[in-house]
């Protein structure tokens, strides 16, 4: 299983940015599959997440309105398209393969990609 990130950089506030996590080695379209971000000196917090084939979606409150996640089966691709960004968003984001069925809590998760760095500042 390998997850590839990229996509990450150095944005004002208010502006965009599309996460791209480049999945193989498994099954893509079989797995639900989620976005966590940690930022510097704290825990994981997870992020979005999205079924396998139906595409319903999950976001955290700190998010929901200004993130969208997607993904596209035939190109084994998860993305994270992150709008009006806030200085609070500054982290690491990984993306995760999922477990379980994702639900409005997330997913268990069990293969993490090496995350791409996502700073919002002046």
């Amino acid at each position: 299983v390998q997850l590839v990130e990229s996509g990450g950089g150095m944005v004002q506030p208010g502006g965009s940015l599309r996460l791209s996590c480049a999945a193989s080695g498994f099954t893509f379209s079989s797995y639900g599959m989620s976005w966590v971000r940690q930022a510097p000196g704290k825990g994981p917090e997870w992020v979005s997440a999205i079924n396998a084939v139906a595409g319903r979606t999950y976001y955290a409150d700190s998010v929901k309105g200004r993130f969208t996640i997607s993904r596209d089966n035939a190109k084994n691709t998860l993305y994270l398209q992150m709008n009006s960004l806030k200085p609070e968003d500054t982290a690491l984001y990984y993306c995760a393969r999922c477990t379980t069925i994702p639900t409005v809590r997330g997913c268990r998760r069990d293969y993490w990609g090496q995350g791409t760095q996502v700073t919002v500042s002046r």
